[in-house]
């Protein structure tokens, strides 16, 4: 459920059943987010929220509702763009150097660029689309590096220098910009 709160913006509520009090927490989209228990009805979900205000506004960061639109406006433009760039790039830069991964899959992490998971899927951050180009094929070709290589072992770095020269200067360089959209 969502509340459109007046001064929080969207309030997502989630229902556990697990839970046994009211918890408020923000979300990786920056909305506030409540943790109610299962059977409480959303009456009372909005009424905790009007009578929690002051405490919310004391030990939470919230983010301006505004902020939290345009920010949804970003991740949905930076998703049209990694699905029309993103795979066609993983699957070019594969074919060239001899990879075989069976998915891509597109992200939008706060702390991570890319991964390559044991069954061979490739995650690619959907924020990579705010680097320059030579940042992303070196964030694609460290992932595939991983379909041999599970660590960052020696091997596994002397794949990737074998395939980008330059790669300590990239790793260094992406450093400077934020997966987190």
């Amino acid at each position: 459920m969502v509340i459109n709160d007046k001064e929080f913006g969207e309030v997502i509520v989630r229902k556990n059943p697990l839970a046994r009090s009211v918890k408020f927490s923000i979300s990786t989209s920056g909305r506030l987010q409540m943790s109610v228990p299962k059977y409480t009805s959303d009456f009372l979900a909005k009424r905790f929220l009007n009578s929690n205000r002051n405490a919310i506004r004391e030990k939470l960061p919230i983010k301006d509702p505004g902020e939290q639109r345009a920010r949804d406006y970003q991740k949905k433009v930076l998703m049209k763009k990694a699905r029309e760039y993103l795979p066609y790039r993983l699957e070019y830069l594969a074919n060239l150097y001899g990879y075989k991964y069976t998915k891509c899959r597109l992200t939008h992490a706060n702390t991570r660029w890319g991964s390559c998971s044991s069954n061979k899927t490739i995650s690619l951050n959907i924020g990579l689309m705010k680097v320059p180009e030579v940042l992303r094929d070196y964030v694609i070709l460290h992932e595939l590096a991983h379909l041999n290589h599970m660590d960052h072992s020696k091997s596994f770095w002397a794949e990737v220098g074998s395939h980008d020269k330059n790669y300590k200067v990239h790793e260094k360089k992406l450093k400077h910009f934020s997966p987190g959209i």
